[in-house]
């Protein structure tokens, strides 16, 4: 068959359900990780004709693609700053706003600097490995209440030959942490119940709710836990990084406030959000 009508085919059946662009994108994602085929693919060579074999991957991928399953979960991956992940259901997809969090990480911090950073809910490990990568001076510690999550983190360290300290570790719990350490980063759950309505099917009904929601009376709970945490790990004049919901802004810079950060800086993300703050222990 000819790959375009493909491609034709996967427009009929997810148009519905995606933006257009979003299906060119799946597609392409399908196609590079069954095929190995460029994304560009079709504008070089547009009366390609693929085998059966060829065929069959991408055809089951669309099946499951209509039941709003995410892609990633489909292809077992996705990539983070350009770096292969390993994913499993169970386990958050990173977001590519995320990797804005990352790179104003690595704008504070010097390529020789040696230094210790904590990811706190990490998940597949993709903050970690990405600035692991990146300063590969740094001691990295990476934690998570998932052992599921621990043990995606630790394959896709192994992959991608980085060195993470891990740790199953809920931070929500009554344990004390024994480290000190230069920098905390955190993604942590802060979708409010009262925004899943907005919530995509292929988000809310596959990724795991508990990395993702928290409840409308105590929408920050994550971050003070973590902040409370910080009263002994983070050393005075570390420096918190968070991901937060961007309704939630000013209530995040009182929060810090509140716990004696200054220089706090809030954000934008590549979508032009405020869904980024850090600031300044002591």
């Amino acid at each position: 068959m000819l790959l375009r009508e493909i491609k034709n085919i996967y427009h009929l059946e997810l148009d519905t359900i995606y933006p257009k662009e979003e299906v060119d994108s799946l597609f392409s994602l399908a196609l590079s990780h069954y095929l190995k085929f460029d994304r560009f693919i079709l504008a070089l060579q547009p009366d390609l004709v693929i085998s059966k074999k060829e065929e069959q991957p991408l055809f089951e991928a669309l099946a499951v693609l209509k039941q709003h399953v995410p892609i990633q979960y489909i292809l077992g991956e996705t990539h983070f700053m350009d770096i292969p992940i390993k994913l499993t259901k169970g386990v958050l997809i990173p977001r590519p706003e995320t990797e804005d969090l990352v790179r104003w990480i690595l704008e504070d911090t010097a390529e020789d600097k040696e230094f210790t950073c904590l990811d706190i809910g990490t998940g597949s490990g993709a903050i970690a490995i990405a600035l692991k990568k990146s300063r590969p001076k740094i001691t990295m510690y990476a934690l998570d209440n998932s052992s599921h999550a621990i043990e995606i983190s630790s394959e896709n360290a192994l992959i991608q030959e980085v060195d993470l300290q891990l740790l199953e570790f809920d931070v929500l719990g009554e344990n004390s942490l024994d480290l000190l350490v230069d920098i905390v980063v955190s993604n942590p759950p802060y979708v409010r119940e009262q925004e899943k309505s907005s919530i995509a099917p292929n988000v809310l009904d596959h990724e795991p709710h508990e990395a993702l929601f928290v409840s409308d009376e105590d929408p920050l709970r994550y971050y003070t836990a973590i902040l409370d945490l910080c009263k002994k790990t983070l050393v005075e004049g570390g420096s918190v990084y968070f991901e937060i919901n961007e309704a939630l802004g000013e209530e995040m810079k009182a929060l810090l406030k509140k716990y004696g950060y200054s220089d706090i800086q809030l954000k934008k993300d590549i979508f032009e959000k405020p869904r980024m703050i850090k600031g300044k222990k002591g």
